[in-house]
């Protein structure tokens, strides 16, 4: 029996009954279909990142103080805080451009009969600069403004609408208040593109750190975000970085550094290792439904046996040999195989794209992914299906037509 025969007669086989071939391929199928779904989500999602890298800038620093590592370290630790001593030590710096200071508070800000529970920050006036954005009007703040604390303000646009309600034109030069405390309105960030890095939700009001901490009485410097003047001075603002805050922190030598400065880069390269980290986990929940599945071609391959042990005792006795016999069954099991990892490479497909339209989730197919998942099910059908094959080539004719 030549190869095309051997096929048709294959798909003759597996089409007589199509609801029992649709059941033993559903595992190869599922299993198919999340491990490209789970691919092309986690492709997606790092190809986000690294865009939304690219927007915020990859010559952003991000500092913070150092966290305790030990039990006995937690229990005798000060976290060090920022002081306005650092900010002015560290502008001095040739590798740095801008410096972003960040004191937080949650407060109501309040205009006439409009308010809403604001994140007010309390930074530098090149702030701009660090989160890449532009003014939509107006400015930022002046050094006099800055060493005078002035009750002075830039507004997000979200902020904007949230603040003024429906009247958001000419905001420039209005006054609202936080915590009864009047602000006047100096510029409007314009709206910044949507990203899962972003600074905040759009919707923050800056004032001047040393209003912050002078007016509010918000006196902690929670973290410090700096930008290099380029990527290639990233190292060197790094090492400015903390030997400016150990001199200024008069830490000894012998004193391990009080913070810690970490790149974007860095933290997404540690937000792609727990990813790959779920991944794998998830593509092995995916391995164990090709493993169910390939079960259930052994099984319905054993099945087919039993019921054509005639047939093969009559193709036997015609002189068909024990590898021809072999090779259908076998042809069988990886049809078998080959049907679940093409309807299983439809489906994932098909279910990433419904994913992506309904969550909004960034979706990424490769090449490789697919390809691996189509080969693995044929493999699945050809590892499950040698020993069915086997048993059906070592029947002996005048024992299978005896067969009832």
């Amino acid at each position: 029996m030549n190869l095309m025969e051997t096929i048709r007669v294959s798909m003759n086989s597996l089409t007589t009954n199509k609801m029992r071939s649709f059941l033993t391929i559903l595992g190869i199928i599922i299993g198919v279909a999340a491990v490209i779904a789970i691919m092309a989500i986690g492709n997606g999602s790092k190809a986000s990142i690294k865009e939304e890298i690219d927007k915020l800038g990859n010559n952003v620093l991000m500092v913070a103080p150092a966290m305790p590592m030990t039990e006995e370290e937690v229990i005798v630790s000060n976290l060090a805080s920022f002081t306005w001593a650092d900010i002015e030590a560290l502008e001095q710096k040739k590798s740095i451009d801008a410096l972003m200071p960040n004191i937080t508070s949650n407060s109501k800000a309040t205009w006439g009969r409009y308010n809403y529970n604001a994140t007010i920050v309390g930074t530098s006036a090149s702030f701009y600069k660090v989160k890449k954005v532009s003014f939509a009007e107006g400015r930022t703040f002046t050094n006099d403004e800055m060493d005078k604390r002035m009750n002075v303000a830039v507004l997000e646009s979200q902020a904007v609408q949230r603040l003024f309600g429906g009247d958001t034109q000419n905001v420039l030069g209005r006054t609202f208040q936080v915590k009864q405390i009047p602000f006047k309105v100096i510029g409007v960030l314009d709206t910044q593109p949507v990203t899962n890095l972003s600074y905040g939700s759009d919707d923050q009001i800056y004032i001047p750190a040393t209003t912050m901490m002078n007016r509010l009485g918000e006196k902690n410097i929670v973290t410090l975000d700096v930008s290099a003047k380029s990527p290639a001075l990233m190292d060197q603002a790094h090492s400015d970085i903390l030997e400016s805050l150990r001199v200024t922190h008069q830490l000894k030598p012998s004193e391990p550094d009080q913070f810690q400065v970490t790149s974007l880069s860095e933290a997404v390269g540690a937000a792609f290792g727990v990813d790959k980290i779920m991944s794998n986990l998830l593509g092995g929940v995916a391995a164990i439904s090709l493993v169910v599945g390939g079960i259930g071609i052994m099984n319905i391959m054993m099945v087919s046996v039993i019921e054509r042990t005639r047939e093969i005792g009559i193709r036997k006795a015609i002189g068909a040999k024990p590898r021809d016999i072999m090779i259908q069954f076998l042809s069988e099991a990886v049809i078998f195989g080959l049907m679940g990892g093409i309807l299983g490479v439809v489906t994932g497909i098909a279910a990433s794209k419904i994913i992506e339209a309904t969550s909004h989730m960034a979706i990424q197919f490769t090449v490789s992914p697919i390809i691996y998942s189509f080969l693995s099910s044929a493999g699945t059908g050809i590892l499950f299906g040698v020993y069915p094959a086997y048993k059906a080539a070592s029947l002996k004719p005048i024992d299978a037509l005896r067969y009832e």
